[in-house]
C-alpha cells in the first residue's frame, strides 16, 4: 500500500505567529467567558455582558436603578471604549429596559469578537429592549431633609409629558400645602423611570395623575371642580397610599 506523508509546506513556519497567536487566546478567552460567565451581582456597579438577537454586547447599568430581580434600565455602549462612538449608534439607545434573563455576566473583552462592533455592523434598530422612559416622583420633606416618596408615577412616554404632570400636581400641591401632609413639604419632579422598581409606581395613563395624588394624601385636591363629570367613570379614591418608601 502506498503511503502519503504529510508535511508543512517550506514557508509555513512551526509555531504560530504572534498574530495567530493572539486570535487563538482570544478565541480561547471567548469560549472559557461563555461557558464560565462571571456572575453579575445587582447593585455592584459593574458593566454587563447582554444578548442582543445572536451577538453579545456590552450594556452598562443606570446607577441607583440596577437592583431588580427582574428588571433593571442599561445603556448599550462600545465594547473598547464605553464612550466611543460607533456607527453614532451605541449613543442613540438611550436608557433601556433589560430583563436580567438575558444578563450573562459581568462583561470582560473577551466577549468582545461576538458584538457588532467586531462583525463591523451597527447595532440594529429593534435591540428587544424598549425604553426605560421616565416618571414623576412626589417626595415629602421635612425641614431637615428628611422624608420619603409619597407617590411615584410611570412610566412616561414622552418627557413632555412628565413637565406637564409635575408642574400640575406643583400647582395642586401649592394650593394644599399646610393640609396635604402635615410637617412635610409635597414637591412633584421629573426622573428616570426606575425599572427595578417598576411595581411601586402608578400608571398615569391608566389614571389622572391628580385622582391619585388625591388618593395618596387622602383628599380631593382643590383645583379638581366638585363637577362628578370631570371625574373619569368607574374612578374611585384609593384611600391610604400604596406603599411609603422608606425614610432617608
Amino acid at each position: 500500500m502506498k503511503r502519503h506523508l504529510f508535511r508543512r509546506c517550506d514557508h509555513a513556519p512551526d509555531a504560530l505567529s504572534l498574530e495567530d497567536q493572539a486570535v487563538a487566546d482570544a478565541c480561547r478567552a471567548m469560549l472559557d467567558a461563555r461557558k464560565n460567565p462571571q456572575p453579575w451581582i445587582p447593585g455592584s456597579g459593574q458593566d454587563i455582558a447582554l444578548r442582543v438577537g445572536p451577538f453579545i454586547e456590552r450594556a452598562q447599568p443606570r446607577p441607583g436603578d440596577d437592583h431588580g430581580t427582574d428588571l433593571i434600565a442599561v445603556t448599550l455602549v462600545h465594547p473598547d471604549e464605553p464612550h466611543a462612538h460607533y456607527g453614532d449608534r451605541y449613543t442613540r439607545k438611550g436608557w433601556l429596559r433589560c430583563e436580567t434573563r438575558a444578563i450573562l455576566g459581568t462583561w470582560t473583552p473577551a466577549y468582545r469578537m461576538l458584538t457588532h462592533a467586531a462583525a463591523d455592523l451597527d447595532l440594529p434598530d429593534d435591540v428587544g429592549m424598549a425604553p426605560a422612559n421616565y416618571g414623576v416622583h412626589v417626595e415629602a420633606r421635612r425641614e431637615d431633609g428628611t422624608g420619603y416618596t409619597l407617590l411615584r408615577l410611570g412610566p412616561y412616554t414622552q418627557s413632555r409629558h412628565v413637565d406637564h404632570d409635575a408642574d400640575r400636581l406643583n400647582t395642586l400641591l401649592t394650593c394644599t400645602a399646610d393640609t396635604a401632609v402635615p410637617g412635610f413639604t409635597l414637591t412633584a419632579k421629573g426622573a428616570p423611570f426606575d425599572v427595578s422598581d417598576h411595581a411601586s409606581y402608578r400608571d398615569p395613563y391608566e389614571a389622572d395623575a391628580a385622582l391619585l395624588l388625591a388618593a395618596a394624601v387622602g383628599h380631593k385636591p382643590p383645583l379638581l371642580t366638585t363637577n362628578t363629570a370631570a371625574v373619569p367613570a368607574g374612578m374611585q379614591f384609593l384611600g391610604s397610599p400604596p406603599s411609603l418608601q422608606a425614610e432617608t
